[in-house]
């Protein structure tokens, strides 16, 4: 396939303002997706209602990043000021012990079952998905139109057809290579190749699924002919998932976890995802007074940096499913008082980003670097973000994965839902606190973000992308709250990534001799592309007007209305 020779994704020839609008405003990666959203709107629905028919948009319009066979999680904060979190993860079959992978792996592999690994894709990373119920109890808790509503847009997409837009073209060629199976072949790739940039494609099985969703409810992907044919798919390839296990499964609301950060709160997701690593990151750089530094100098980003090595090292390590493991108090004021002894002028070696799979023999695994290479999961995961606010105050910032790309690899029979390789976050190894047990959930890099300014004034915000994700929230709110930048400004500006072989990874935009001013501080710098920086989207709800901001490294936009 041959991607169009204008479409650079590299590039950044132009500009964005930030977006107002009156009655409500969404912001995420591709455009029709934010049209969904403001469809919503117009029709009457809440944030919430436009926030799940801009998701299930994005299933269609974006599946190299998303899927109903993964999960989502929200933040949010409600018209009657109410802020708290939605969490729709699903764990690993009951079947799955980390003896039973294991045996099945070494055979599969022909390898020694002392030497079996928790493998990348296939049939053992697919963990329960949470997506179907998790839009549905969003809307039917806090919206106002029906689930049947909110994904008419999606539907229409995937049976009529959308051109495919530059940065999703370039992801989709993953298709390729991860989809073995003739049915996932036919269900993401065209004459057997990824489509081009503005190809019109359709997705009629995904389309019918999604029509059976509307009209029957989430329960039919749990319970129903879906749920057989998930089962069916994932047993067929020498997995253990059974309906029993999709049937199982519930949304939860769990409370959100915060901090403050130089006069503002900032609300994660909980354990087992990794907010904490954010929050803890937040208060280490505020402890060393890192916002002090000059905006664009090689000071700032160390300091940032070395605050974020420090709470990916801890949190790494501390943080699986809470139902499991005790988990220290990683967002507290006094551990990041304590932590913040071990930064100094020079890089710090003392400590690794660890990987929560830890499928090599070290905690802290070091892959040799090569830039050259595709970037192997989860440093590097797909997801998509929305964030959307509304007239009456709701402001929400949801999330949707299916972890690395198109996920496991496999596609559930005729439904066209490619289910996700989350689990291949766990360890099989039993001494590891994230090591695989039945039920567990892995775990998750998925985490949307909110921003309390003052008491009527709040964003929905988040970074996707693997590890990069509390990497970014870290600097977006830096940008906002420390240099008082515009909310699209603050998306624009060069970033910089922690990478797990102990690199550190700047944009070329990033200003002139600041690489080897870092690189003088004992940082291993290198230079990537923008799509491994991540995707940032955010709206703000302040004091009544609305504004939403999109990230510049991807297809999307934010629309008002």
């Amino acid at each position: 396939m041959n991607i169009d020779e204008n479409a650079d994704i590299d590039r950044f020839t132009s500009r964005r303002s930030t977006v107002y609008g009156q009655r409500g405003v969404v912001a995420t990666s591709q455009p029709l997706a934010s049209a969904a959203g403001i469809q919503m709107l117009r029709e009457g629905g809440n944030a919430f209602d436009a926030a799940v028919a801009t998701a299930a948009a994005l299933n269609v319009v974006e599946p190299t990043s998303t899927g109903l066979g993964g999960d989502v999680f929200a933040l949010y904060r409600t018209a009657d000021g109410d802020v708290g979190a939605m969490r729709a993860c699903g764990g690993a079959p009951t079947e799955a012990t980390i003896e039973n992978v294991r045996e099945s792996v070494a055979e599969e592999k022909a390898v020694d079952f002392e030497d079996a690994e928790m493998p990348d894709t296939g049939a053992h990373t697919v963990t329960v998905p949470g997506t179907a119920r998790g839009w549905e109890a969003t809307v039917d808790v806090f919206g106002r139109l029906t689930l049947a509503d909110a994904l008419q847009p999606a539907i229409r997409y995937a049976t009529e057809g959308y051109p495919v837009s530059e940065v999703i073209a370039n992801a989709w060629t993953h298709g390729e290579e991860v989809f073995e199976t003739d049915n996932a072949r036919e269900a993401f790739l065209f004459d057997d190749e990824a489509p081009d940039v503005g190809q019109t494609v359709t997705f009629p099985k995904l389309g019918a699924t999604m029509e059976q969703i509307a009209e029957k409810g989430a329960d039919v992907v749990y319970e129903g002919d879906i749920a057989e044919q998930i089962a069916n798919e994932v047993q067929s390839q020498g997995g253990f998932m059974t309906v029993d296990d999709l049937a199982d499964f519930e949304v939860e609301f769990p409370d959100p976890v915060s901090t403050t950060y130089n006069g503002v709160e900032v609300f994660e997701l909980p354990p087992n995802n990794q907010g904490l690593i954010a929050l803890e990151a937040l208060n280490i750089a505020e402890e060393i007074g890192a916002h002090e530094s000059e905006l664009g100098s090689a000071d700032r980003i160390h300091y940032f940096g070395e605050a974020m090595k420090l709470a990916f090292h801890d949190g790494h390590r501390y943080i699986p499913d809470p139902a499991y493991e005790e988990i220290p108090p990683l967002a507290s004021k006094e551990w990041a008082e304590k932590r913040a002894t071990a930064i100094g002028e020079e890089a710090n070696d003392d400590v690794s980003f660890g990987v929560p799979d830890a499928s090599d023999e070290a905690p802290g695994r070091q892959r040799p670097p090569n830039p050259q290479e595709p970037p192997e999961p989860p440093e590097d995961s797909d997801t998509v973000l929305l964030t959307v606010a509304d007239d009456e105050g709701n402001v929400v910032s949801y999330i949707n994965s299916r972890f690395a790309g198109f996920g496991s690899g496999l596609v559930a029979g005729d439904t066209g839902i490619a289910l996700q390789n989350r689990g291949s976050s766990f360890s099989l190894d039993p001494s590891h606190p994230n090591r695989l047990e039945p039920g567990k959930r892995p775990f998750h890099t998925l985490i949307p973000g909110l921003i309390k300014f003052d008491e009527d004034d709040w964003a929905a915000f988040g970074v996707m992308g693997g590890y990069m994700q509390p990497q970014g929230h870290l600097q977006v709110v830096s940008n906002i709250v420390d240099y008082g930048m515009p909310l699209q400004a603050a998306l624009d500006y060069p970033r910089w990534r922690y990478r797990e072989d102990g690199s550190l990874a700047i944009e070329e935009r990033t200003g002139d001799s600041v690489g080897t001013k870092l690189t003088r501080r004992g940082h291993d710098v290198r230079l990537l592309s923008p799509s491994l920086f991540g995707g940032a989207q955010i709206a703000r709800s302040d004091h009544g007007t609305l504004s939403a901001a999109t990230e510049p490294r991807k297809d999307g936009n934010a629309q008002g209305y």
